[in-house]
């Protein structure tokens, strides 16, 4: 009876941690560049100073979906939006280069030029910082051309790269931080020239409302299974007890 009482407890526990990477996806579902996270369930054996007889359900994330979500038009020219596969460097909160597919750039007051979550976005040296401009382009290869003030420059003139790269899928992880980032002993990938930017686009989330919605619905009721199972487990051992007083 003790096995069937920890299958379900854990079963229960588990789908309560699928829960929780749905209802991230369901949360993201407005959240510019947002890749929807996978979840499975498989059998792990209890391993310990005795035989692997029970085993327990564990909830885990494979891997996340980097199909490309839909275009949205803003008419902001800091605004920009990848065609088909490849990535935005940025620099991550530790210090090291992560990728992004949100192109929502700003320019803070040390004109550093950053993604709309504060990070900053990598040039071909690194962080990119523009001078004071009256105007800013940002060409279709991720070129970044500014009319700097107080010059009488009539045209706009090149400063700085956007470092766009399409590394292999299979060497990406997904974070707690949100970013996507190389796999421990993957190569840094090269610069690509073959990405395409759009500018005055976002790319929005690639997670289905609908399709997420149902999967919290279903596992809601996952949960309310594993519960009874423990109820009934509670009842049968109780029931046991009793017939083993009057035996």
């Amino acid at each position: 009876m003790d096995k069937a009482l920890f299958i379900a407890m854990s079963g229960a526990k588990q789908t309560m941690l699928a829960q929780q990477a749905h209802a991230n996806n369901l949360a993201n579902v407005k959240t510019t560049g947002f890749k929807e996270d996978f979840t499975q369930a498989r059998s792990m054996p209890v391993y310990g100073e005795h035989h692997p007889t029970r085993a327990y359900a564990m909830t885990e994330r494979p891997g996340t979906n980097f199909e490309a979500g839909p275009l949205m038009q803003t008419g902001n020219n800091l605004d920009i939006a990848l065609k088909g596969d490849g990535w935005i460097a940025v620099q991550s909160e530790e210090g090291t280069e992560a990728y992004t597919r949100s192109g929502d750039l700003n320019i803070d007051i040390n004109g550093q030029l950053r993604t709309g979550k504060g990070l900053p976005v990598l040039g071909n040296g690194g962080p990119i910082v523009l001078p004071p401009s009256a105007k800013i382009e940002i060409g279709a290869d991720g070129t970044i051309s500014v009319l700097p003030l107080g010059t009488d420059a009539v045209g706009l003139a090149q400063v700085d790269r956007i470092r766009l790269v399409n590394p292999d899928a299979a060497n990406l992880e997904k974070r707690e931080d949100g970013l996507i980032h190389l796999k421990e002993g993957a190569a840094p990938p090269d610069f690509d020239a073959t990405i395409q930017v759009e500018p005055g686009f976002l790319e929005g989330s690639n997670v289905n409302a609908v399709s997420a919605l149902t999967d919290i619905l279903s596992l809601s009721r996952q949960y309310e299974l594993q519960v009874k199972l423990m109820s009934q487990a509670d009842q049968i051992s109780q029931s046991t007890a009793r017939l083993l007083q009057f035996s």
